[in-house]
């Protein structure tokens, strides 16, 4: 079994960074794909990024690439989402996902290609 926890969410004004960390117990292997994913009340959860636990491939939804970066490391069971130049429109509670399967055979951006899921942290942006 593998648990996921969150850490790093909270409130910043538009225009800052926050960085949210993720980190994974139990049964991991070096081939696991990690992903953030948000989500809004009445809405269903969005993509945001994902990265190969290896390789360091990394792969982003459009409304964030050039401003949130995803890493790594591998060693200690850790994931990083930096978000920078937060928008009102980034506000959110983002989870940590995981999933037992090579980064390249999965539909990295579907929520459901995932398995395992953390219990999400709150990031609010204002305006």
């Amino acid at each position: 079994q593998v648990q996921l926890e969150e850490s790093g969410g909270g409130l910043v004004q538009a225009g800052g960074s926050l960085r949210l960390a993720c980190v994974a117990s139990g049964r991991i292997y070096n081939w696991y794909a990690m992903g953030w994913f948000r989500q809004t009340p009445g809405k269903e959860r969005e993509f945001v990024a994902a990265i190969g636990w290896t390789a360091g491939k990394q792969f982003y939804a459009d409304s964030v690439k050039g401003r949130f970066i995803i890493s790594r490391d591998s060693a200690n069971n850790w994931v990083y989402l930096q978000m920078n130049n937060l928008k009102p429109e980034d506000t959110a509670v983002y989870y940590c996902a995981g999933e037992s399967r090579p980064f390249g055979s999965m539909q990295v951006e579907r929520a459901n290609e995932y398995r395992y899921w953390g219990q999400g942290t709150q990031v609010t942006v204002s305006s």
